[in-house]
This record gives structure tokens, sequence and C-alpha cells, in this order.
């Protein structure tokens, strides 16, 4: 009988050719890789692999049991995977919320990645409105809620962060900032700064609209709004601006807005949020799969979550 540790070994090697290579990949030593092969070898009674001081490759022998083995192997891997899973109790629906453009540009994403990570998994998506962003993940609407941070409070659990967004600022076109690459919050103390009517904690308000800059510049507030249509009418309007996040600026891109990165306000992390009372293993599960997403390149080769550069 074969053992799994020896299984591994036979197809890492038979994979590298090298005995030096297999045991980095399987982490052991190589005279460990070395003394599986033999035992194997001695067990079956043939050469599964040709060795000299120069090469490593598969006798005839060896290429047909590797040829049956791979197979079996990788189904062995997805029926364990497979019970994994359900142990877990990912078999089911999960509501994730998102914020409009903020959450549901990476929850596409995200999505994605669970068809892999947990492809019987339901996810049901909820659009949470800017306006009311804790509110339906303490009613009980959603289970999961990705947003923007910052949130710290006592009853909910902030996960894993899936990027950082930039901060943009919505003007009209004849603004004298909209032809420039990028702008100070200290230039548009003299404007008139519009926000959405928003429920969330003043420390969340306070971060995404400071009251004052950072040399203590009052920011003169503007009428309240309900959408982000609204603003950028106004905008567009020369009736003010609006600092927004890069996914929000994108999304509700018109001809007769311009946006302008705002380079010395802190990138906003985009993370995932649930009621710590609620918590359980699906709830971890997608949080398991959103920090592998996070850490995948992007098209650029970097990191997701890196920030601004």
């Amino acid at each position: 009988m074969i053992e799994l540790r020896e299984v591994q070994c036979l197809l890492a090697l038979s994979e590298q050719l090298h005995f030096g290579r297999a045991a980095r990949e399987l982490q052991v030593s190589q005279s460990r890789v070395s003394q599986t092969v033999r035992k194997v070898e001695q067990r079956i009674g043939g050469r599964l692999f040709e060795r000299t001081s120069r090469e490593v490759r598969l006798t005839t022998l060896g290429a047909h049991f590797i040829d049956q083995l791979q197979p079996l192997y990788k189904q062995l891997v997805t029926v364990y995977d497979q019970a994994v899973s359900d142990a877990r109790g990912l078999v089911g629906a999960t509501r994730l919320g998102f914020t409009g453009a903020a959450g549901g540009r990476y929850v596409a994403d995200l999505i994605r990645a669970l068809r892999t990570d947990a492809p019987e998994w339901e996810i049901v998506l909820r659009e949470v409105a800017c306006g009311d962003l804790l509110g339906p993940l303490r009613r009980g609407e959603v289970d999961v809620l990705a947003a923007a941070l910052p949130v710290d409070e006592p009853d909910l659990t902030v996960g894993p962060v899936i990027s950082h967004e930039p901060r943009m600022l919505a003007t009209a076109l004849d603004h004298p900032a909209a032809q420039r690459g990028s702008i100070s919050i200290e230039e548009i103390a003299d404007d008139t700064v519009f926000e959405l009517a928003n429920t969330a904690p003043g420390y969340w308000r306070a971060f995404h609209l400071p009251t004052v800059t950072p040399a203590g510049r009052v920011l003169r507030r503007g009428q309240t709004v309900t959408t982000c249509q609204e603003i950028l009418t106004l905008a567009a309007a020369g009736q003010g601006v609006a600092p927004m996040l890069e996914s929000v600026a994108s999304h509700y891109a018109r001809p007769d807005v311009a946006f302008v990165r705002i380079h010395d306000l802190p990138v906003a992390p985009i993370a995932l949020i649930w009621r710590t009372a609620e918590e359980n293993t699906r709830i971890r599960a997608l949080a398991e799969s959103a920090a592998r997403m996070a850490r995948r390149p992007d098209d650029r080769g970097r990191p997701t979550t890196v920030g601004p550069v």
C-alpha cells in the first residue's frame, strides 16, 4: 500500500525531475525525498526514476505509474475539499450587502473567487443605500457588508480589507481644479462642499468629508442631498464640489463633471463587516476567501490591497 505523503513526493519529483526542487516544493529535506522514492521502488519491485549525477528522468514503468496516479490524486483532493466544504456549512445562501459602486466593484471579484473556492455556495446580493450604511446589517437584512471604512462599533467585526480607494473631487468643467492632475484638500476651502445624507457614525462622516482641512480651514457645507446624481448635477452646475471615492467617480462618470485626485486625503479601505454575535463558519469562510482574493495581484502585478504610490 502507498501512503499519501509518498504519492505527493512521487508527483513532485516527476514534475520537477530534480531532487532539490522537489524537496523545496514539499518543504522536506532532499534526503527524505530520495529515501521515500527508494522505499516505494523497493515495494513495487522496479525503478520509477533513473538518476545520474546530471539528470533525473522517469523510467517507462515510472511514466506509466505516474500517468495513472496523477488523476487519482486529483480526484482524492477534490473529494477531500468537498468534504471540508460541507463540514464548514458552505451549502446554502449568504446575504452579502454592498454600498453601490464602492462595494460592488469588489463584490463581483469576490463572487468569482467563491465559484472556485465553494461553487455550491449561494451568495444573495443586496445593495445597501449609502445613506444607511450600517442599518441593513444591524437589522439583519444582510449577513455581511462590503463597505468603506472606518467602522469601529462594539457590535460589529471588521474583516479583511479587500481594496483601498483613492479620494477624488467632483467639480464643474470650468472649475479651476478641473484640468489639474491632483489637488490638495486645502484648495477647496473656498468652495461649497456637498455631502450625502448619511446615518453612518460621526467619525465615518468626518473621515470621508472632514469639517476642517489639516491647516484648520473650515470646509463650507452646502445642502445635504440624497443621491450621487443629485451631487453630480449640482457640481456640474457650478454650485459646489463633492469629495468621493474613486470607484464612485468611475461608476457615475458623466461628460459634464470633472474628477480630480485629492492627493492629501488618506485612501479609504474597503472591507467586509459583520455582526459579531452572528459570526459563523460561512462568514469566516467568506472572509478567508476575500483575504485570498485581496492578496492576488492586479493587472499590474500588485496586490489589490495596495495603497497609493
